[in-house]
């Protein structure tokens, strides 16, 4: 299975259902979209900061510029912000189908908005692809993920 090495919290985001796109600068291949694909929480540590930036835009006006659903999201922010080292690295948290990425000017238009994202790296923010069909892994499986698509063997026991 192919796996995506995504960021604290971005990943448990995903995995709480309340980050329904991944934004990346680059349109995902092809050959990946429709596919199921493992979701990897990196081991970079977990910035307060960005954590901080996230719930202060999600607890005004500015929620919509997140992309990110605000009732779920707020619970998991609040959480990792009082405990950072909470959430889960270097571990497959879960799979997601990956649908076909469209750019994140698109999603910003369908919420009424001029711009959308869901970090401070407006680079990485270009295309938004679509995550669907979430399902956690209980426990999370250690890894080592990398740049990009990856292979990731998932064990028989998962």
């Amino acid at each position: 299975m192919k796996a995506l090495t995504i960021w604290q919290p971005w990943a448990s985001l995903i995995m709480a259902g309340a980050k329904p796109y991944e934004f990346r600068s680059w349109p995902a291949p092809r050959w990946v979209q429709g596919q199921r694909i493992a979701i990897h929480a990196g081991a970079r540590r977990v910035r307060k900061d960005e954590i901080a930036d996230l719930l202060l835009r999600l607890q005004n006006s500015l929620a919509w510029t997140t992309g990110l659903v605000p009732d779920v999201a707020l619970p998991v922010l609040e959480k990792a912000h009082g405990a950072p080292g909470s959430l889960p690295l270097a571990s497959v948290l879960g799979t997601a189908v990956l649908g076909v990425p469209v750019r994140s000017n698109e999603v910003a238009a369908e919420l009424g908005a001029p711009v959308i994202n869901d970090s401070d790296r407006d680079e990485h923010s270009n295309w938004a692809w679509p995550l669907t069909d979430v399902q956690a892994l209980e426990p999370f499986v250690p890894a080592r993920g990398a740049q990009g698509f990856w292979n990731w063997k998932e064990p028989a026991d998962a």
